[in-house]
């Protein structure tokens, strides 16, 4: 039998429009459908099932109905189990979610005949170590921050590239971004822009104290470490901006490339297309 799950975006009234034919679409082909509490809210006697075990169940594919920020959030719960995700956009900027809504039922018709083409995004491995302990373990599609506290004056953080000493920030907090991650907070803090396919990962600091620390590309190959030197500052450390955690003085972050990938499923257009139409490049 197929199988499909659908995530939701909480809060999203036109899911209550969205779903009954969606979910007969679904019927007429023969699916088998695990729901997440949000979609669950708008439909009767479906299986549900919460967002951590819909990965285990292996469907087919995952549907993700919102924005950038349900897809980072459905990634880490499904892309570990190698489950591929279409994602619909009912958000607004949309980088990663860039199906239109007008275009749900072609995407799934292709979805369903085997048509639609599979992307595949690296991964950050994030760990936080406290005291030679390890302490948090968790995966980044778009980045991994460590952030000062609203009221905190500059943190420091020594930058280790395998093992090797780069240089010390005092900055306002760093950014670890894939390339998925590269248009999003890195790019906003100065960062480049990398295609998908670019085996790298992007150091980006925000606000340096000094003018000559500017972002710094690595093989995706590497590993990055940061050491901690906030003193008596508080400071924090950010999974694609929706898990946080405090860190303190002599904690270390290391990151690297995980051991599997994000599986997007692709309409057929190219990243160049996105930026264009996300960020209003001018058309020819």
């Amino acid at each position: 039998m197929k199988s499909a799950a659908i995530i939701s975006k909480p809060g999203k009234t036109e899911l209550g429009q969205i779903l009954p034919e969606l979910l007969s679409w679904f019927r007429q082909r023969g699916y088998q459908l695990y729901m997440d509490e949000e979609t669950a809210r708008y439909t009767n006697g479906e299986l549900v099932i919460s967002r951590e075990e819909i990965g285990r169940k292996h469907p087919d594919f995952a549907l993700v109905l919102g924005g950038d920020g349900t897809l980072l959030s459905a990634a880490r719960a499904v892309a570990h189990e190698g489950v591929p995700i279409l994602a619909v956009n009912l958000g607004s900027l949309g980088f990663l979610t860039e199906v239109p809504l007008n275009e749900l039922y072609v995407a799934l018709e292709a979805v369903d005949q085997g048509q639609c083409p599979v992307e595949e995004r690296s991964v950050l491995d994030c760990r936080l170590f406290r005291n030679q302990q390890y302490i948090s373990h968790n995966f980044a599609l778009n980045d991994v921050v460590v952030n000062k506290s609203a009221i905190s004056r500059l943190v420091e953080f020594d930058l280790y590239i395998d093992g090797n000493f780069v240089f010390q920030y005092k900055a306002d907090g760093v950014i670890i971004a894939t390339p998925t991650g590269s248009t999003a907070y890195s790019l906003a803090a100065g960062g480049p822009v990398l295609m998908p396919s670019v085996d790298a990962f992007v150091v980006t600091p925000v606000c340096p104290h000094s003018l000559t620390h500017r972002p710094l590309v690595v093989t995706e190959t590497s590993q990055i470490e940061l050491r901690i030197e906030t003193g008596e500052e508080q400071s924090f450390l950010s999974i694609d901006g929706q898990i946080g955690l405090p860190v303190q003085q002599g904690d270390r972050v290391l990151c690297q490339r995980a051991d599997h990938k994000v599986k997007l499923m692709r309409i057929r257009r190219t990243f160049f297309d996105v930026l264009r139409n996300k960020l209003k490049w001018g058309q020819r």
